[in-house]
């Protein structure tokens, strides 16, 4: 079966509304919608959903130019964590693992959230002073981490060489015993389902071309290849091509977009209990339930809108792996894929108002957005309901690039993934 067909089989097991693009057979105007959400991942299904549930707010269309969680959401390494060094991060991440402990029953579909713990690998002496600051920043804002010696990392996870004499050996490592991984379809199906269920419109293959203001230049709706949608309230959740959306309002974002890359092995009974990562050689591992060894690696150096990125951050990445997971060196690679990720010079996401009345924003997460997803979805439907920023994202606002109080995790160690 393919992916098209599967998810076709999904919609209609929706069932309960006029969803998808059987909504509007032709391209007559649309009608008004209270809200309209741009980008049908995990974000923007979230963002819908909790608009629905919590502020009533059900008059809602989200709007996706391909299938459900076909975007980022779909293009993960499924990890979740909220072990941030700096305090406005610590606090928006960890309500996202918040979010995240309790998904499955809030929405009767299972996400898969293991939390098996996220284990960070020190291999000198700035990793070690590095991970060890980042442990007693987490502890004051609540958030758990802990400090293990090289034998307690070995213990926790037993393939790891922690050979004193190998490339990268390995001093340390902070846990947060919390993180885990979670299923990434599960997410986007998850909120769809639940979504529709309280009334929200879902219309896939229906991208966005543009974006109409009034004579006070408040936003007015959308135009897409299916025609016009009205709505006073539009917000922005499109991973990869926010900024190309925003310049159809007139907004110049500071974005780029860059190939991030992953792999999986061929699938092996349970070995691996949990996540390492390595930020020195920006490589992490994790095992699937399905038996892969799910691999990720950096960003590529250059910006690009396409989906497949250079071979040697692969093969950069696979060497590392062996390196300090010997046990692997005969594993098979059985796919590898890219994504497109939006980063901020800060590296840090923009979550909240515009400067254009009614238009908000949800963007800028680079490796970071799927940790977030209900947290992220949540604050922006909190938001756009409210007309102004709940005190988590407040800090992610765009005037943090004119007044100089940026959330620099781009300068934290800890923080590729």
């Amino acid at each position: 079966m393919t992916r098209f067909s599967a998810m076709s089989l999904f919609a209609k097991a929706l069932g309960a509304h006029k969803t998808w693009p059987e909504l509007w057979p032709d391209a007559s105007p649309k009608p008004a919608y209270d809200a309209i959400i741009v980008g049908g991942g995990g974000h923007g299904l979230g963002a819908a959903y909790y608009l629905a549930k919590k502020y009533g707010i059900t008059n809602v269309a989200v709007i996706e130019k391909g299938w459900l969680g076909g975007g980022n959401t779909g293009r993960n390494t499924t990890i979740v964590r909220s072990n941030y060094l700096y305090d406005e991060s610590a606090h928006l991440y960890d309500h996202a693992v918040k979010l995240w402990d309790g998904l499955s029953q809030e929405l009767n579909f299972n996400v898969m959230y293991s939390k098996r713990g996220v284990m960070m690998l020190a291999h000198n002496v700035y990793d070690l002073q590095s991970f060890q600051r980042h442990i007693h920043a987490n502890r004051l804002n609540g958030v758990d981490n802990e400090w293990l010696t090289p034998e307690e990392a070995k213990e926790y996870c037993p393939p790891l060489s922690i050979d004193p004499g190998a490339r990268y050996p390995v001093l340390g490592a902070a846990l947060q015993r919390r993180g885990g991984t979670a299923r990434h379809d599960s997410v986007a199906w998850g909120y769809a389902r639940a979504a529709a269920a309280l009334g929200v419109d879902i219309i896939q293959n229906c991208a966005v071309t543009g974006i109409r203001r009034g004579v006070d230049g408040a936003i007015e709706g959308v135009e897409t290849t299916r025609g016009y949608i009205a709505s006073k309230k539009v917000g922005v959740s499109a991973a990869g091509n926010s900024s190309v959306i925003m310049k159809m309002a007139g907004l110049d974002f500071p974005l780029e977009s860059y190939p991030l890359q992953a792999l999986v092995s061929e699938p092996v009974k349970p070995v691996f209990p949990c996540v390492v990562m390595s930020n020195t050689v920006h490589a992490y591992i994790s095992q699937s339930d399905k038996g892969e060894l799910v691999i990720g690696a950096g960003t590529d150096q250059y910006v690009s809108y396409s989906q497949r990125g250079a071979l040697h951050i692969v093969e950069h990445t696979v060497a590392a792996i062996c390196e300090i997971f010997p046990l692997f060196r005969r594993m098979r690679m059985l796919r590898n894929w890219g994504g497109i990720v939006d980063v901020t010079p800060d590296r840090s996401p923009i979550l909240g108002k515009t400067p254009v009345p009614g238009l908000y924003v949800n963007c800028g997460w680079g490796t970071g957005g799927f940790k977030a997803t209900p947290g992220a979805g949540d604050l922006l439907a909190y938001t756009m309901a409210k007309d102004e920023p709940h005190q988590i994202n407040a800090p992610f606002n765009l005037d943090r690039f004119r007044n100089g109080r940026l959330i620099d995790e781009a300068a934290a160690a800890a923080v590729a993934h």
